[in-house]
């Protein structure tokens, strides 16, 4: 259980969202709030990319590469 605001998941969610659409960006495994989930489980509970993608079913790359772009794109 991550003991965030749904809130905060969603904005980050619509980060994202914006992010993918102004990239044009191809398919992912992970939707927008999925993603969202992710990196906000891995900085709040200072999980490894290798713990965290586990628990979301991706690689322990893909896990990095989807927290790089949401901290990228929240600049």
């Amino acid at each position: 259980m991550l003991d965030v605001p749904h809130e905060l998941v969603e904005h980050v969610s619509w980060l994202i969202h914006a992010r993918r659409q102004g990239l044009k960006s191809p398919w992912r495994r992970l939707g927008c709030f999925k993603q969202a989930l992710l990196v906000l489980a891995h900085l709040r509970k200072n999980e490894t990319f290798a713990q965290v993608g586990a628990g979301f079913g991706v690689s322990e790359a893909t896990a990095w590469r989807y927290v790089d772009e949401t901290l990228v794109s929240a600049d």
